[in-house]
């Protein structure tokens, strides 16, 4: 595989520019296509970030492009079509959260690619945050000893559907798009889960799906983590797009508060308070910079397993691990039932 990789995009909507953003702030590849249905859309996309051609149909780009690997960032129902196209073409893939509406999909879209030989990743960038990834550093560094309980509270009043409309007509809302993000921050830092219980509400009438959930899980290894989203919440301090965090272990605490603040407290010797700021980008959206910066770390990871340089954090294959939490939380709610993983 060459030092620079050439890719494609498939999608021009609302993240797609952020994400085009964050591969040429990594550097190391070279964007040569987009495809969307909508060509304005992808012809404006294209015009913006300097991408020498625009496709309407996948098959087209697949016979004309010579790439490494494709960049998945459309609607929901295309990511499978999409995900089995590129593995038939032999090239590496890159799809967006949450990989599929069903958890059989999910299964057949990894089957596909591994069977054609080829790599497959999920972009799951919320565990790449700056303040997420140094929770997991004081906790691997035994600041508190063995964690036993924990919170990670996502709840917002932002308005959210004001720049992705299309979230508002899901059926199901508020674990497909954010709680996958929430559960999957949930097994970085504790592992695999045991079991779970689900509630969701709807609070907001104008949309179809919930956009509230409160999911208890218990870890293999025994830790019990309550996942609480929102996006109903008015509260006296908006926190968007933040995830609130309070880690408890037999020897001390970790608490991750607004603006990045941690706080790390230990049996014995008291609290000590720092910040964990990300780093900051001039492309990105002053109301979605945290996750912006960590779409820049999530795509550096995807490259260099690309590049066979480290092993895949967010393949496929793991990620099935965290849509089995999403359908199961959906299944806990609908039936008011505590559910094992498989």
């Amino acid at each position: 595989m060459e030092n620079t990789l050439k890719f494609a995009v498939f999608g021009a909507g609302f993240w797609a520019n952020y994400q085009i953003s964050a591969w040429k702030q990594v550097g190391g590849v070279e964007l040569l296509a987009i495809c969307d249905p909508d060509k304005e859309k992808a012809k404006n996309m294209a015009q913006k970030h300097g991408i020498p051609k625009v496709y309407t149909e996948a098959e087209s780009l697949f016979e004309q492009e010579k790439l490494d690997f494709v960049d998945i960032i459309s609607s929901i129902p295309s990511h499978a079509p999409l995900v089995k196209a590129a593995a038939k073409a032999g090239v590496h893939v890159i799809c967006q959260k949450p990989m599929a509406q069903d958890y059989a999909t999910c299964q057949s879209m990894v089957k596909a690619c591994e069977e054609a030989g080829v790599k497959y990743f999920i972009h799951e960038n919320f565990r790449f945050q700056t303040p997420i990834r140094e929770c997991k550093k004081l906790m691997e560094e035994g600041k508190i000893g063995t964690a036993f309980r924990a919170k990670m509270t996502f709840c917002s009043g932002f308005p959210v559907f004001d720049n992705q409309p299309a979230l508002a007509e899901l059926d199901r809302f508020i674990i497909m798009d954010l709680g996958v993000h929430i559960l999957d921050m949930s097994r970085f830092l504790f592992g695999d889960v045991e079991k779970l219980y689900c509630q969701t509400q709807k609070i907001n009438p104008n949309i179809k799906g919930e956009d509230v959930a409160n999911t208890l899980l218990t870890m293999k290894n025994g830790v019990n983590c309550f996942v609480e989203v929102s996006y109903a919440s008015q509260l006296e301090q908006e926190t968007f797009p933040q995830t609130l965090i309070l880690i408890e272990g037999d020897k001390g605490s970790i608490r991750l508060d607004y603006n990045h603040h941690i706080t790390l407290t230990q049996k014995g010797q008291g609290s000590q308070k720092f910040k964990a700021d990300p780093p900051q980008y001039a492309w990105a959206d002053p109301d979605y910079a945290l996750i912006h910066s960590s779409v820049v770390t999530c795509n550096q990871s995807i490259l260099d397993a690309l590049m066979d340089r480290v092993p895949a954090e967010t393949s496929g294959q793991d990620n099935l691990k965290t849509m089995e939490l999403v359908f199961l939380s959906y299944e806990s709610s609908d039936n008011n039932k505590v559910l094992f993983t498989q």
